[in-house]
């Protein structure tokens, strides 16, 4: 199986014509100058001196602005220069980040051109009114509409949602995940809201007028919203911010973070979390009380079931008083695991009645 490399390259709010309450691209991408031909050139000449599999699959990707809605000749010019690697055989293909309203006909035509391979929208929410809240600019059904045309045109479709804007309930952002699900994108990302320094969300949570989540409830509501993505097959590449120097433990001299749920391993909570409860809920149908169990699972699974710094087994062991033991086992498929059941209090009583009769 081939690995698959991103060069990632920045194109902070170019193109952008809204200025949304939460954010800053210039302080989440770490980039302070508009990007050119030559700064695509060096970026990828550098990652594809350091990358090291000769098996790989490499995409070029635009993040970090509204791509389709910058100059068409920059855009031309950015994109030329990535397809020159791609003419080449050293780059597989070109992903870009854009609006929903920045999407036409036209301008797919002009990726297709470019070989451009993945689309991704900042969605944000399907709630048009909390859309209006964070400044937007842009409804819901801009949102089909360009899901729909960038399907169509045969692109890799992908979403972008937050957890946690201003008014944004958890039923909101489950709402928002069926949305999705129903213009069939291949790819997602789950984003906590995060209050970044220098943005309109800023000014509102020192006036007292927004609360963000905590880690657990952006935890709890991105693993609603994860599962369901999950159980249609559609693969959930990110599930938090990056972590770079600006995006780091608020208080630290470099982040620009200033509250909200930051958390350096915010991807694993979630997945352990997820692998949690399906534990639980596996052992509470072995129809016994059980006191060890052995859980065998692939190795590629193993930090998600043992949990963040060991929560999980710690957790089991403090509330179901179960002792966890995981055994590495290569021929269970990803994403699967058995449970074998070591030692029952019926076990343990049995036990201690064999004791007091000798």
């Amino acid at each position: 199986m081939k690995k698959e490399y991103i060069i990632p390259i920045f194109v902070p709010h170019l193109g952008c014509p809204h200025a949304c309450i939460f954010c800053n691209q210039r302080k989440i991408s770490g980039e302070q100058k508009n990007v050119r031909a030559e700064d695509v050139r060096k970026t990828i000449e550098y990652y594809l001196d350091n990358f090291k599999d000769d098996n790989k699959l490499v995409e070029v990707a635009f993040f970090g602005g509204s791509f389709t809605a910058i100059d068409i000749e920059l855009q031309k010019e950015l994109l030329e220069t990535a397809n020159e690697y791609i003419q080449k055989g050293l780059v597989n293909g070109i992903r870009i980040s854009t609006r929903p309203d920045a999407i036409n006909k036209n301008i797919l035509k002009m990726l297709k051109k470019y070989n451009v391979k993945t689309i991704e929208l900042g969605v944000q929410s399907a709630n048009n009114y909390i859309l209006q809240k964070a400044e937007r600019g842009h409804t819901f059904e801009d949102v089909k509409k360009a899901s729909k045309l960038i399907n169509k045109y045969g692109f890799i479709l992908g979403h972008q949602m937050m957890i946690g804007l201003p008014e944004s309930t958890t039923i909101d952002e489950i709402d928002t995940a069926k949305a999705l699900i129903k213009l069939k994108p291949k790819i997602v990302r789950i984003y906590p809201v995060l209050v970044i320094k220098g943005t309109k969300l800023e000014e509102e949570y020192n006036n007292g007028n927004y609360e963000p989540l905590s880690v657990v409830q952006a935890v709890e509501r991105s693993k609603e919203v994860a599962h369901l993505f999950n159980k249609k097959k559609i693969r959930v590449i990110r599930i938090g911010l990056q972590n770079t120097d600006e995006i780091c433990e608020p208080g630290n001299k470099t982040s620009q973070v200033v509250a909200g749920p930051y958390h350096p391993a915010f991807r694993q909570l979630v997945e352990a979390g997820m692998w949690y409860d399906v534990i639980v809920s596996r052992i509470k149908k072995l129809g016994t009380k059980v006191k060890q169990v052995q859980i065998r699972a692939n190795p590629e699974d193993v930090n998600n079931i043992i949990g963040h710094k060991k929560e999980n087994i710690e957790k089991l062991k403090e509330v179901y008083e179960v002792d966890v033991r995981v055994k590495l086992d290569e021929k269970i498929k990803n994403g699967k695991f058995e449970i074998i059941i070591e030692k029952t209090y019926d076990d343990i009583i049995e036990e201690k009645q064999r004791i007091s009769i000798k």
